[in-house]
Formats: structure tokens, C-alpha cells, sequence
């Protein structure tokens, strides 16, 4: 059974820099070919794709929000981080790590149970 558990801090300042990291447990990140992604859900809207880091390294972002995003990972940890620049009240969300079989909100087998962050002066 692979889990997923995201981590990070809840309360940020506009301009400020969001890092989260999510820990897998029970399946490597570098094993098959999976999508390990960054999905987030503003409130009151619907789910939004940041980005992914595949099974080989290879990192893929949002269009929309490839200029202040990056994901990397650490092997030796089992585990991928987000990280977000210059963040603003409108990057409000509960964000989710996820494994997806596809580039994409959909499909994902396993995601965690999310962590709101909420960024005001």
C-alpha cells in the first residue's frame, strides 16, 4: 500500500517562498513510471496540476506556473518537494501529493490527505 504525506508550513507572507515535501511510504519514486505530482484546490474551485517529477528524474510544470515552480527530489528519503516563489493570497489552496499514471489531475491511484496553506500579510 504506497501513502503519501504532505508536509509543510500552513501560514506563509505574500512574496515569501512555499516549500512542501511529500514522504512516500511503501513504493520507491524511482521504481516503474509513475508521475509523482503537485495538485492544490483554492477554495471554492476545482483542483489545478502544478507539476510532476517522473520515476527518472524528469520535471514537468504547469504553463501557467513553470516560472515559479520547481520539484526535485531526495532517493535516498523517498521523497519530492514543491517549491513555489513569490507566493500570493491567490496561491491559497489545500495542496496534495499524488502518483499519476499520466501527466495530469487525473488519474491517480494514491494521494495524500493534503495540507491547507494560506498565504496573507
Amino acid at each position: 500500500q504506497v501513502q503519501l504525506q504532505e508536509s509543510g508550513p500552513g501560514l506563509l507572507k505574500p512574496s515569501q517562498t512555499l516549500s512542501l515535501t511529500c514522504t512516500v511510504s511503501g513504493g520507491s519514486i524511482t521504481n516503474n513510471y509513475y508521475y509523482w505530482s503537485w495538485i492544490r484546490q483554492p477554495p471554492g474551485k476545482g483542483l489545478e496540476w502544478m507539476g510532476a517529477i517522473a520515476s527518472n528524474g524528469s520535471t514537468y510544470y504547469s504553463p501557467s506556473l513553470k516560472s515559479r515552480t520547481s520539484i526535485y527530489r531526495d532517493r535516498s528519503k523517498n521523497q519530492y518537494t514543491l517549491q513555489l516563489t513569490s507566493v500570493a493570497p491567490e496561491d491559497t489552496a489545500v495542496y496534495y501529493c499524488a502518483r499519476n499514471t499520466e501527466l495530469g489531475v487525473e488519474p491517480s491511484d494514491y494521494r495524500g490527505q493534503g495540507t491547507q496553506v494560506t498565504i496573507t500579510s
